[in-house]
């Protein structure tokens, strides 16, 4: 085991390689247990993280979109189609997060607040404290606000 674990910390790569080997040789007693439960239980995190990132950035540009009117683009246009398509497919690839959209949603609406008003110079508290909009107004597709 002391070996798994100095190979954990010196090439995370060659340990991964290592691991799938033993489980895959069905040899269980040999594996690095701890740091691998801490991995899978990391690559289920990266999922939630990667949603409410990508709730930040839809919704950051739908402030500026309603806050900024003269200044709507092409970009931003591109910007919010993109967020809604990527949220669809990772929700379509991990249906489980739909549990977890109220709370994300709404963690990724304070991050894109702050975003949003230090990109248009407009105060926080010009902006809504909760989102004016419904989680599925800001992924519907059609949706724009104004």
């Amino acid at each position: 085991m002391g070996a798994a674990l100095n190979l954990y910390d010196q090439d995370f790569f060659a340990w991964t390689q290592e691991q799938a080997k033993l489980i895959k040789e069905k040899n269980f007693d040999k594996l690095d247990l701890t740091n691998l439960i801490e991995e899978v239980e990391s690559m289920g995190n990266q999922n939630k993280t990667e949603l409410r990132n990508r709730l930040a950035v839809l919704l950051m540009h739908l402030l500026k979109w309603k806050y900024q009117p003269e200044l709507k683009g092409n970009s931003w246009y591109l910007t919010i189609a993109n967020q809604r398509s990527d949220i669809a497919d990772l929700i379509e690839d991990n249906p489980s997060l739909k549990d977890f959209l109220p709370e994300l949603f709404a963690r990724a609406y304070t991050r894109s607040v702050t975003k949003a008003s230090i990109e248009t110079g407009i105060k926080k508290a010009a902006f809504p404290q909760e989102s004016e909009w419904s989680i599925e107004q800001t992924l519907d597709e059609e949706f724009f606000p104004n």
